[in-house]
């Protein structure tokens, strides 16, 4: 098993994987020397690379396999493409796991054609559950072949996650039904679903690098935090009315016209617009509050990958996009009559 568990976590796999989708390690560049590709017409991948790969066999190899020694930590790889299927389908994939993805398909779900559809995709991903289930192992396999065509994880790491993943699933599945009710009917919940993310992110691993896992992970589970108080929110005060049954996701969908369409973009960018603001607001007014807790210099960019700031103020920030834009944004469309 623990030869298994060390093979796994050969790189050499990843840069099989990455050459039989068509992506090849860039030769060196010396000082001057143009990039050569190994094939005629073949292009240089923009955007991907990562550190020294970490602990175990391959380490101090990329992903692809290349050895390098007293590699700077700025050090990316550079790829030639020659499969550019792949190459932009695995770049769309790992978008789906991006900020950019959380912050606008699932908020035009909510604003444009079921709050609570919104909500279960948010929270369990599911509407109904073989339907969820099956979007969910779709992004997810689409993200996780992503994580190793850009070379960012091993076999190992996305297999690890998908057993995670799979045994969670099967623990809690039986009381999804419980907790959808509980966090619209207990008044301490809030305070779990703030407390227990941050707690886990606040004591997410540390590497003997930075890496961006920690900001990303935190920006994914404040953002579900904040979506899940803002219902809770909706609830509370009765903002949102709930729907008298469940009803398939094809049924909540309303025929498309040019007035609909227009009205549906009007909503979105009003939203998105709003959404934007207070995360700028928000992140500049966190970190001027860590700095100064902290005496760090405002000009030290390196200070936001302290662990003491960049969970805080990623936690704050993206807990208030999440309540931003399940209460405040369709406050305000009701208030433009958008609604």
């Amino acid at each position: 098993m623990a030869e298994l568990l060390w093979s796994l976590q050969d790189s050499q796999l990843v840069a099989r994987f990455q050459r039989r989708c068509g992506l090849f390690p860039a030769p060196d560049e010396g000082p001057g020397e143009p990039c050569a590709g190994p094939a005629e017409g073949a292009a240089r991948a923009p955007g991907l690379g990562h550190p020294p790969a970490a602990k175990g066999r391959g380490a101090g190899e990329p992903a692809s396999g290349l050895r390098r020694v007293a590699v700077p930590q700025a050090y990316v790889q550079k790829y030639i493409v020659k499969n550019y299927f792949y190459y932009y389908l695995f770049r769309f994939s790992a978008a789906l796991g991006q900020e950019v993805f959380y912050i606008t398909f699932l908020p035009f779900t909510h604003w444009n054609i079921d709050p609570y559809l919104s909500r279960r995709l948010t929270i369990i991903w599911v509407y109904p559950f073989v339907l969820g289930l099956m979007t969910a192992v779709a992004f997810s396999t689409l993200v996780s072949l992503s994580r190793l065509y850009t070379g960012m994880h091993t076999v190992l790491d996305v297999l690890g996650g998908i057993l995670i993943t799979a045994i969670l699933i099967v623990l809690t599945y039986p009381a999804w039904t419980l907790i959808d009710r509980l966090d619209s009917a207990s008044p301490l919940f809030p305070v779990c679903v703030l407390v227990v993310p941050f707690f886990l992110c606040y004591n997410y691993p540390v590497s003997d690098y930075y890496s961006p896992t920690r900001a990303d992970t935190t920006t994914i589970m404040a953002a579900g935090a904040g979506v899940t108080i803002g219902f809770w929110i909706n609830h509370f005060f009765q903002l949102v009315s709930k729907p008298t049954e469940s009803l398939p996701v094809i049924q909540n969908i309303p025929p498309l016209t040019s007035d609909l369409l227009v009205l549906g973009l009007t909503k979105f960018t009003v939203g998105i617009v709003l959404i934007l603001l207070v995360r700028q607001l928000v992140q500049n007014l966190s970190l001027q509050v860590l700095y100064s807790w902290f005496k760090v210099v405002t000009r030290n960019k390196e200070a936001r990958q302290r662990l003491e700031i960049e969970v805080p103020y990623k936690f704050v920030t993206y807990t208030s996009v999440g309540i931003c834009a399940t209460t405040f944004v369709p406050m305000l469309h009701r208030f433009l009559g958008l609604l």
